[in-house]
């Protein structure tokens, strides 16, 4: 009996003992800085299953002591950090460091007027249209959004064809990005509407100055954002749909989204639009054949957290945009007629058919995108993204040819890009990346008209770096260069009375591949070269006044419809000529910004000059006959 109970005495006492020798452990180390590994002082370490914490000193030192071996879930918190977890695994001492991202809370400030925000980032003045604002626009165009922001405005060539004006600039000195992707939609033309659904941006945003060479260093009017949601760190299901019905036009717009993010904070987002108007309508009559149907999806997956992440993306988006049937003519009695007309000499009853003229555009966009941060050093991001544009342009033709595009362009382009961002120091911010671009563009020479757009490769290449300098709380100087060289490679052919007509026999001689008599088929490979620089300084007198002055060049390479247009351009009904000698255009910009905000309202001025040299514009040279069967 005494044998039994000292059995059990000894084994109650062997896991008093082990359980004894394993409490004895400690975890020890630094909290850091993340971007240059400064001591964090006053964060706090917590562990909730022990209630135990501690809290690190001046030189970012902490300790935890007596932890039992097994694993817990660490939580570390700071005043100006976001909260973070980590588990660990206890088998003995350790020593560990932790860094924290320090910057988060200032790069998240933002002041809201509005619905317009202003990032406090550099000397070039950043504006931004939140969600809350685009939901009005639900059922509207990108450049119709974009009036709503000072110094932007908008041209319209139709009753849906909308385009932004940035300082009087549009077209080609406007770079549009979607989701970080530069959009290549055939852009030239003054009735080529962005190709992008509204609905699929979460906000949009204006750039100009040094954060602008980072896409482009032929942004000579700004660069327009078009950004999506921050997805939440936390395991959710969300979505929104609007509604929009429209009574110009009798018709409206639906929109949709769903998004969900799992507990290891991958997600996945999907997105939808459709939009239907018929004939818009003045006071006195009906505005034949200005119906549209346009529709949008979106699919995005990925996984952000803050050391690394990765995104896909895939969009498509499809418009069939009627025109004005009394806006295309045939002669230039007709034009005269149209003129001096009161009203349009074609009104019809109202219709939702899409009829002759009209254009039907379709953008194909795809893109896988990650990131990487380094301790210490700052962030590395690389980007691969493909697009497939195609527009057709339907002309009023007779016959079978009626159903038959004038127009027939197919425009396809691969992008890689890689950035690094060192942020290292908390007053000095640089940024340096590299850009490759392949473009291909194919005319389909079934429309049986002669091509606008010949055939042709384009090859970008494109270095920049930037940096921002805080001098302290008040003064900020920022400063960029970029490099950019082009290559255009085309095949077209040309009437041998226009060649000799332009005096391209002169000068062009070398670039002819065969002579078919009232033909010439000519390889013209055109190199261009671009420089672009940025300064500027930028004046904080509080949290709601500033005062920015910025300088720019800009240079930009004509596009290809500037060098090699030759025939009718249907949708703008017109005989469009481009030029083989024209160079780059040069943009030297001066602006001056003043900035003050109030609980409810703010004020902008922004005056502005801009001083352009070789500058490209499509120029009346007269009227020319042609004859159509």
């Amino acid at each position: 009996m005494i044998l039994r109970h000292l059995y059990i005495v000894i084994l109650l006492l062997i896991p008093a003992l082990g359980i004894g020798q394993q409490c004895n452990n400690t975890l020890s180390g630094k909290v850091l800085d993340f971007h240059n590994k400064g001591p964090l002082a006053g964060a706090t370490l917590f562990i909730p299953e022990l209630d135990v914490s501690a809290i690190t000193d001046f030189d970012g030192n902490y300790e935890l002591k007596n932890l039992c071996e097994g694993e817990y879930e660490l939580e570390i918190m700071h005043p100006e950090c976001r909260t973070v977890f980590y588990t660990i695994r206890m088998s003995a001492n350790t020593e560990k460091d932790f860094f924290l991202e320090h910057h988060l809370e200032q790069l998240e400030e933002v002041q809201v007027v509005g619905g317009a925000i202003s990032k406090k980032t550099n000397s070039g003045l950043e504006q931004r249209l939140a969600s809350e604002a685009l939901v009005r626009y639900s059922g509207a165009s990108l450049g119709e959004a974009l009036n709503e922001l000072s110094g932007v405005s908008s041209i319209s060539t139709g009753a849906t064809i909308v385009k932004p004006v940035i300082h009087g600039l549009n077209g080609s000195r406007v770079l549009v990005l979607n989701d970080g992707v530069r959009m290549q939609d055939m852009e030239w033309g003054d009735e080529h509407a962005p190709n992008i659904d509204i609905n699929s941006a979460n906000a949009i945003s204006i750039v100009k100055g040094a954060a602008a060479l980072q896409y482009g260093g032929d942004a000579i009017g700004g660069v327009i954002l078009l950004d999506q949601e921050t997805m939440p760190a936390q395991d959710t299901l969300y979505g929104k749909t609007v509604i929009n019905g429209i009574s110009n036009g009798r018709g409206g717009s639906i929109s949709s989204e769903l998004s969900k993010v799992f507990k290891d904070q991958w997600f996945l987002k999907a997105q939808g639009s459709y939009k239907r108007l018929g004939d818009q309508e003045a006071p006195d009559y009906i505005l034949s054949n200005t119906g549209i149907e346009e529709s949008g999806v979106s699919l995005q997956f990925g996984k952000k957290t803050f050391n690394w992440g990765i995104q896909g993306r895939f969009s498509y988006y499809d418009a069939e945009i009627a025109i004005l049937r009394a806006s295309h003519i045939g002669n230039i009695d007709d034009l005269i007629r149209s003129i001096n007309s009161g009203i349009p000499e074609i009104i019809r009853p109202f219709t939702y058919d899409l009829q002759n003229p009209r254009q039907k555009v379709t953008h194909y966009l795809g893109k896988i995108a990650l990131y990487k941060r380094f301790e210490g050093l700052g962030k590395w991001s690389l980007q691969y993204d493909f697009q497939d544009n195609r527009r057709l342009e339907y002309d009023v033709r007779r016959g079978e040819l009626n159903d038959q595009a004038s127009l027939d362009l197919q425009l396809t382009t691969h992008t890689l890009s890689t950035d690094f961002k060192w942020d290292a120091d908390d007053k000095l911010e640089m940024q340096f990346g590299l850009m490759g671009r392949y473009q291909e563009n194919f005319p389909n020479p079934a429309t049986g008209v002669r091509r606008l757009i010949p055939d042709y490769e384009k090859i970008d290449l494109g270095v920049y770096g930037t940096a921002e300098y805080r001098l302290n709380n008040n003064w900020e100087i920022d400063g960029g260069i970029r490099y950019d060289y082009s290559q255009i490679d085309a095949l077209k052919f040309y009437q041998t009375s226009r060649w000799e007509e332009r005096g391209y026999d002169q000068e062009f001689n070398d670039i002819i591949v065969e002579d078919l008599g009232s033909q010439l088929l000519t390889n013209p490979v055109l190199d261009f070269n671009n420089i672009s620089v940025t300064s500027g300084v930028k004046y904080s007198k509080d949290n709601n006044t500033f005062f920015r002055f910025n300088y720019s060049l800009s240079q930009r390479a004509p596009n290809p419809s500037e060098l090699f247009s030759d025939g009718l351009h249907h949708s703008a009904a017109r005989i469009e000529l481009g030029d083989l000698r024209i160079n780059s255009e040069t943009s030297n910009k001066l602006s001056l910004s003043f900035e003050k905000q109030y609980a409810d309202w703010g004020i902008t001025i922004e005056p502005y000059a801009n001083f352009l040299a070789d500058f490209i514009l499509l120029e009346p040279t007269g009227v020319e006959f042609t004859i159509r069967g």
